[in-house]
């Protein structure tokens, strides 16, 4: 079977985005009171707080960039500076929604689920977003880029519920692969200070039904993906698919992900992919 070769064209995604919230209102209906309680990955959330983030930031880009409200202004200067913000609001999102019923906090995520869809669906995936992709280095990004970024953050915290639950993941290629294939758009900001000569080619290959592969080559310009690789990439990456989303959003050391990918070739340039993180916080 061919596997797919990815990140060169542009990720249409917003359709998607109802179909993981379709999801993620399941799930939380099928929550028992005492599953609300249980730890996650996330650092110290519990499931409650991971719901109440879930809904707090989905009303949030609601209010913000739909809506055009905002209550205060935010000097960003650097990477540190965004980072902060971004912890404050979590902080005092989940400190608010976490405190609210599970009956009332469904419903409640029922409304934003459906408004945000329609908010998505909306969009010129063309035109320019209101937020950049900041992990990818993108000053300016395109409204598909951000819509897909925003699939990210729905399926990877409702995974993080299922993983602490013992639910079925959504590890579909259909929602799925539109996840890694993000995540990875990180991959050229991640590179853009690696020393090269032109034709070196990273493959990063996601193993697993929902993966494919990616091939990071070295221009004169910098590094970009490429749809014609090399025959024979200078480097080989292989990340199994069950692995791979909590690699990149901080779900798992380091060393224990280390352990269980297999790199060939240029063992130093292929390891940097493990640096990989698409989330800010």
């Amino acid at each position: 079977m061919t596997r797919p070769v990815c990140g060169t064209a542009p990720l249409l995604s917003a359709h998607l985005v109802r179909a993981v919230d379709r999801e993620l209102l399941v799930l939380f209906r099928s929550l028992a009171p005492a599953d609300w309680d249980l730890p996650t990955i996330a650092a110290s959330w519990q499931v409650r707080d991971v719901a109440a983030h879930l809904l707090d930031t989905a009303l949030r880009k609601l209010a913000f960039v739909r809506d055009g409200h905002s209550i205060e202004a935010a000097a960003i200067r650097s990477p540190q500076d965004l980072t902060a913000l971004v912890n404050r609001l979590n902080r005092e999102g989940v400190a608010v929604y976490s405190r609210l019923s599970p009956p009332l906090l469904i419903d409640l995520m029922e409304i934003a689920c459906e408004q945000s869809a329609r908010f998505h669906e909306s969009l010129d995936p063309f035109a320019p977003a209101a937020f950049a992709v900041s992990w990818a280095g993108e000053e300016t990004s395109l409204n598909w880029f951000d819509t897909a970024r925003e699939l990210t953050e729905r399926w990877h915290h409702q995974q993080q519920i299922r993983l602490a639950t013992g639910r079925p993941g959504i590890m579909t290629p259909e929602l799925y692969h539109p996840v890694i294939d993000c995540f990875l758009r990180g991959l050229p900001h991640l590179y853009r200070d690696v020393a090269a000569s032109p034709g070196t080619t990273l493959r990063v290959e996601i193993a697993g039904d929902c993966g494919g592969d990616w091939f990071l080559m070295r221009t004169p310009a910098g590094w970009s993906f490429t749809s014609s690789p090399a025959a024979e990439p200078t480097a080989h990456v292989t990340i199994p698919q069950s692995l791979a989303w909590r690699l990149f959003t901080k779900g798992i050391a380091r060393d224990s992900a280390r352990a269980q990918v297999t790199i060939a070739g240029d063992r130093e340039l292929a390891e940097r992919v493990l640096t990989l993180t698409a989330i800010v916080g």
